[in-house]
């Protein structure tokens, strides 16, 4: 039970929840719309989704490894490593974890031919790992660390949707049509929404830890600019996140109606905004605690849109939504 807890199994769970909507309410809706086969392909996901949960559980364990003296100021309750789990014992299963998800992506890359993937699957623990030995105590750079890894997690899927029908078909005949192109764009699109989420949680979290990062002498924005400023930042952050979203809609958006908008302003847009408020309102630990929770719950809001889109598709495109029926 404490290995789970060590390797927070819930979000976990979530990264592998949002890989399987990439899956199959993104990716197989647009092969379904222009002919494709989909279905044939689903091993080569299932490898993608467990290299890519073993290389992030090894993320959170050498967090928690380099942590320890921060987490018992910040966190004391919850400390595992080197408390119920030695920091020896806490190594080997880092060690086992990276291993084996770096090893898997790598298989996998090399099966589908695609050296973008295997770049992923080289870059993404190399930078969990500086991470959490360095650059997570430094201005800024931590935190676009981990955010770049979040948004990586949901890109992955479209370039293996993509290397996968360049091992099918011709790649030259692949590339005339506009399929590449809106994997990677819709993919893509979830995927920035990730970074920008990931990037505002990772400031709030610095927030309710800052006393302990102060006491080891970490350089993260509340410390260096102060509390005042790195609000004003995420202020910012908030905003610049719901322009995109509008300017998504109105200028790439495909279908006709104002379903999306919707979506967007009563999911996304009005829960930023009391984001931003309770940013505003948040004084202590407990606080911006609950502040993180919001934020999870709107990423979740902002995933599970991929649904909303197959609905659409199926309307829009005359295709079966998860093989049962056509939208009318």
């Amino acid at each position: 039970m404490q290995y789970l807890r060590l390797v927070r199994w819930k979000n976990l769970l979530f990264v592998a929840i949002i890989q399987w909507l990439m899956q199959h309410s993104v990716v197989y809706p647009i092969l379904q719309t222009f002919g494709f086969e989909v279905g044939t392909q689903n091993v080569f996901y299932l490898i993608l989704i467990v290299a890519t949960v073993l290389i992030t559980a090894g993320g959170y364990v050498i967090n928690d490894y380099f942590d320890v003296k921060i987490d018992r100021i910040n966190s004391p309750e919850k400390v595992i490593v080197g408390s119920t789990i030695s920091l020896r014992a806490s190594m080997l299963f880092y060690q086992i974890l990276t291993g084996l998800g770096t090893i898997l992506g790598l298989v996998l890359a090399f099966w589908v031919k695609s050296f973008s993937l295997g770049f992923i699957f080289l870059l993404t623990p190399g930078l969990l790992w500086f991470y959490s030995a360095s650059y997570k105590r430094q201005f800024i750079i931590g935190n676009l660390i981990v955010s770049l890894a979040s948004a990586l997690s949901v890109l992955i899927v479209g370039v293996l949707a993509v290397a996968l029908l360049k091992t099918a078909y011709n790649a030259d005949l692949l590339n005339q049509t506009p399929v590449p192109m809106w994997i990677y764009a819709w993919t893509g699109g979830f995927a920035g929404f990730a970074f920008l989420l990931t990037w505002i949680r990772e400031i709030i979290k610095d927030m309710e830890d800052e006393e302990g990062d102060r006491e080891m002498e970490c350089r993260t924005m509340p410390i260096k600019w102060g509390q005042k400023k790195t609000k004003f930042f995420l202020y910012g952050l908030i905003l610049f996140s719901i322009a995109a979203l509008l300017h998504v809609n109105y200028h790439y958006i495909p279908f006709e109606g104002n379903t999306t908008l919707k979506y967007i302003i009563f999911g996304l847009i009005i829960p930023l905004l009391v984001l931003g408020y309770l940013i505003f309102k948040s004084k202590n630990k407990s606080e911006y605690r609950q502040v993180q929770t919001l934020t999870k719950f709107i990423m979740l809001v902002g995933v599970l849109y991929s649904l909303i889109f197959y609905f659409l598709m199926s309307k829009t495109y005359g295709i079966s939504l998860f093989g049962l029926f056509i939208v009318q």
